[in-house]
């Protein structure tokens, strides 16, 4: 069986346990929240040295870091990842776009508010320039979410799921949300797909 050590409250962790629920994978979940210690420890240094969440562990053993490559590993050979060699660069394209203006501004800026170990960031010279950027990085989604119902085309792919992670909750971070009408509908979309599950939900823990 897979194993998946995920932070229970980060949308990177969760964009891998909202693939494995859209596939219906069974897999051991090992939950480390943030401040927990579990990734500062020996034992999960050793199998992820960069000492981040989400880490997948395949069956054999082997181990796959950072959430997006564990999407791609994943979908491999399933209806979120498309065949065609342009379709399937779309799909990185978006998922590019996520870690490097999507997460660094979104995700950053609701963490500052909403973690107390962060409360000391919470000033206009770092706050500012995250919301600027975060509604940059949301106005790039709108516009193509105002042409296709999905962020590559007319189907859902490992793109989307990748970019609804920190989406579905950048209203905690003050991001206006009701200027992004398209992102709305597309979020209410990937939320009816079949097997869907919320941030909330977690396997049981692995004993």
């Amino acid at each position: 069986m897979l194993t998946l050590y995920s932070m229970p409250s980060s949308g990177n962790s969760y964009k891998v346990r909202l693939l494995l629920a859209f596939l219906g994978l069974p897999y051991a979940h090992i939950g480390g929240e943030y401040g927990s210690g579990l990734t500062d420890s020996a034992e999960f240094r050793a199998l992820n040295p960069a000492g981040k969440l989400p880490l997948l562990k395949l069956e054999d053993g082997r181990l796959i870091a950072e959430s997006n490559a564990i999407l791609l590993y994943l979908a491999r050979g399933t209806r979120f990842l498309p065949d065609d060699a342009f379709e399937q660069a779309l799909c990185h394209q978006w998922m590019f776009f996520e870690q490097n203006s999507h997460e660094t501004t979104i995700a950053v800026r609701a963490a500052i508010l909403s973690y107390p170990q962060r409360a000391h960031l919470r000033t206009p010279d770092k706050l500012d320039p995250l919301l600027e950027g975060g509604h940059r990085a949301l106005s790039i989604m709108e516009a193509q979410l105002q042409k296709t119902p999905w962020l590559t085309g007319d189907k859902p792919t490992v793109a989307d799921i990748s970019l609804y992670g920190y989406t579905h909750s950048a209203h905690t971070g003050g991001f206006d949300m009701p200027r992004f009408p398209a992102i709305n509908a597309w979020l209410d979309r990937v939320a009816t797909e079949p097997g869907y599950v919320p941030l909330s939900f977690l396997p049981d823990e692995a004993s």
